[in-house]
């Protein structure tokens, strides 16, 4: 049986078994339901059931609510019997709090019984994707955007960035917009999402996008309920926070800025290799538009610091950008546990959780 690798983030959990060349076969929303009672349990007590996020800003949270969602996916969806588990690979977020992996070793050997263990960085994970050992991956994800210098395999974490800035920000920013221009809004945050995947999109420059603010065509829109909204700028504000998160209300540099000075602080032998390297990933890097923008905000640094992306190979799905964390995972995952380079139920009996900081990194 092939091992099965999970890459669990604030908004999509992907999982699937090893097919590196293959979208992961399971992609579903990082949600479970609850059903809690608010109350002292008398005939007043109500009962209602709510939604809860386990994963937050790339991390879990709710280790209950995880263990459910992860048994689901398992036994569920990919079909481990209880007594035949098989062996899993985590992708795990940049800075990932050594307690957190170790809870997560621990939950994997005691409760699933699992036959073995791996975690690797997204960050390096992705690279792997594209053939690539070193390099620099940008990762714009639901809740985070991390920029790390990769050489060799190994994440440089010194020179590493994590932005508390995702494609929720942007969603609550999509939020704030429309109803500055539709006050009578009464909307879902899922239907913001859907008109932010439709309509969020980057000027080609700074210039471009005041122009664009000051003489931007609305398009109406009508909800499933019925109400009509009309969009228009607001879809290009979305976009220019990633490159000038003041939009946002923030005192940060621009995503390429902080690439550049991210690139920078590593030392001078790697520098061309990680910018000649550099690649773009995480669901809202696929944003219309921003990867030009991107690359033409690049091509205005020095020649010696300018980045260049990399072209994904023609044999690798569409989603790549999306879903290169994974992809990467499937492509060790055919390495790590065929050379017994992972945690071993005797490894983990011998030395406890702390073993995953010896034999993951």
């Amino acid at each position: 049986m092939e091992a099965v690798v999970v890459d669990a983030g604030s908004k999509l959990l992907k999982a699937g078994f090893a097919s590196p060349d293959q979208d992961p076969a399971l992609i579903m929303p990082t949600k479970m339901k609850r059903v809690v009672e608010d109350g002292d349990g008398g005939d007043a007590s109500m009962i209602e059931e709510v939604t809860v996020d386990p994963v937050v800003r790339g991390f879990i949270r709710d280790w209950d609510v995880m263990e459910d969602l992860l048994r689901h996916v398992l036994y569920t969806d990919l079909g481990w019997e209880v007594g035949d588990e098989g062996q899993i690979l985590f992708a795990e977020p940049l800075f990932t709090p050594k307690a957190i992996r170790e809870q997560l070793v621990q939950l994997m050997f005691e409760t699933f019984n699992v036959s073995g263990f791996y975690a690797s960085e997204q960050a390096v994970l992705s690279l792997y994707a594209v053939g690539r050992i070193s390099g620099c991956t940008v990762d714009i994800g639901h809740g985070k955007i991390d920029i790390a210098p990769i050489c060799e395999g190994a994440v440089q974490h010194i020179a590493s960035k994590r932005f508390q800035i995702g494609g929720i920000d942007l969603t609550n920013l999509l939020v704030r917009e429309l109803c500055k221009s539709n006050p009578l809004m009464n909307i879902d945050i899922s239907e913001v999402e859907k008109l932010k995947e439709q309509h969020a999109r980057c000027a080609e420059d700074q210039a471009a996008f005041e122009e664009t603010l000051r003489a931007c065509p609305k398009e109406t829109h009508t909800l499933p309920d019925g109400q009509t909204i009309t969009i228009g700028r607001e879809g290009y504000i979305v976009g220019e926070a990633l490159f000038q998160p003041s939009v946002l209300g923030l005192e940060e540099y621009g995503i390429v800025e902080q690439l550049v000075r991210s690139i920078s602080s590593v030392s001078s032998e790697n520098l061309r290799q990680l910018l000649e390297n550099t690649m773009l990933c995480g669901g809202t890097a696929s944003m219309s538009g921003f990867e030009e923008r991107f690359q033409k905000e690049a091509n205005l640094c020095s020649s010696s610091i300018r980045p260049s992306l990399i072209k994904p190979p023609e044999y690798m799905p569409e989603n790549l950008s999306k879903n290169s964390a994974w992809m990467g995972g499937a492509i060790l995952a055919k390495v790590v546990f065929p050379q017994n380079q992972h945690v071993t139920k005797g490894d983990y009996d011998e030395t406890g959780p702390a073993i995953v900081h010896k034999k993951c990194f």
